[in-house]
């Protein structure tokens, strides 16, 4: 069960400034927030901040007028957001630099945002807990440093919101191509289409699908087909993103372009967010786990490993997959969704 903790108790301002205790979840039902201990190396070594990684002790429970009257200032926030199988856990853990930049790798408070709005919350309830809840992730172990936030893409529909409550932060809109997606989800089986149907229903549920589908269209639907479509309206919203908030606030990049010139990619991506990392830093950060090991497994990763795993799908799924680019391209043409993002983070 979790720890519950008494309002007033004297330590509350030593937790509430201490950035290893992390804003875990909130249960907006009692206006509480869930509390974890979790230091830097923890969350650096952590694939993602949910209990599935970390193991968590039981949390403590705390409101959060508590929190806030005592919590430190933030630091300034930038994001990672993504369209997933796009190295985006690659990025966050290169970027995790102790002085310059503190990463977070999908907290679920955010995705309790998603619930929350799910189960018929209000926008302005909703804006008002999130912001705060932003704050809160960002308090730094440094003074100086940024903190750089990717947040699982189930909370994609919640950036226009978190852009405009932070008007200082940066953001990269990270997305693989559609053949390397789709080899991605076929690869990895069973797990990884259910996964992309998941996904399928939240952007049903949050009104992001714009493709004139019926409900039954859906059940007709292939695994592959069905991720296209979650993978297309991704694109659209980013193409908009783009649009709307300009270069200067987002930028795109494609996971493909990434492997291809990681130097230019951290270069162009650390001068984006402001972060002081030099061309040795930049080297290091190259020559680093980040970059040479995978970052579920721990085995040994790079750009010819991601190419040699797309080989082996397309030998094995090719003609699925081929027919469900065509599909998807036509989709995308009837629509106007750009199969190539602009405002790209390199030439």
């Amino acid at each position: 069960m979790a720890a519950a903790m008494n309002d007033k108790v004297t330590d509350m301002g030593a937790i509430a400034r201490n950035p290893a205790w992390l804003a875990h979840r909130y249960d907006e039902r009692q206006d509480r927030l869930h509390l974890i201990h979790v230091d830097r190396e923890q969350r650096a070594s952590a694939t993602f901040l949910t209990d599935e990684y970390l193991k968590p002790d039981p949390p403590l429970v705390v409101t959060r007028s508590a929190m806030l009257a005592e919590a430190r200032a933030p630091a300034p926030i930038h994001f990672i957001f993504h369209s997933a199988y796009c190295c985006s856990t690659l990025l966050a853990r290169a970027l995790d630099r102790p002085g310059v930049a503190s990463t977070l790798k999908e907290p679920v408070l955010l995705n309790d945002m998603v619930g929350w709005r799910h189960r018929g919350g209000t926008g302005r309830q909703i804006a008002m807990v999130m912001d705060q809840g932003l704050g809160l992730l960002a308090r730094p172990f440094v003074a100086g440093e940024a903190m750089i936030i990717k947040p699982s893409n189930l909370v994609n529909g919640l950036i226009p919101a978190m852009m405009a409550m932070k008007p200082d932060a940066k953001g990269l809109l990270l997305y693989a191509p559609l053949e390397q997606y789709l080899s991605s989800i076929a690869r990895k089986g069973l797990w990884s289409r259910r996964w992309a149907r998941e996904l399928l229903i939240k952007q049903i549920r949050d009104g992001a699908i714009p493709f004139g589908f019926e409900q039954s269209d859906y059940l007709e639907l292939t695994d592959l087909q069905v991720a296209a479509v979650g993978w297309l309206a991704q694109k659209a919203q980013f193409a908009a993103l783009l649009q709307s908030l300009g270069p200067d606030r987002v930028r795109s990049l494609d996971s493909d372009r990434l492997m291809a010139d990681p130097a230019g990619s951290m270069t162009e991506l650390i001068r984006h967010f402001r972060l002081s990392i030099d061309d040795d830093g930049i080297d290091a950060i190259l020559a680093g786990p980040a970059f040479t090991t995978d970052s579920k497994t721990g085995n040994a990763f790079g750009a010819e490993r991601r190419s040699d795993d797309k080989r082996q799908a397309i030998v094995a799924h090719g003609e699925e997959i081929a027919m469900v680019l065509r599909w998807t391209e036509e989709l995308a043409t009837r629509f106007e969704v750009p199969m190539q993002l602009d405002h790209g983070l390199t030439g």
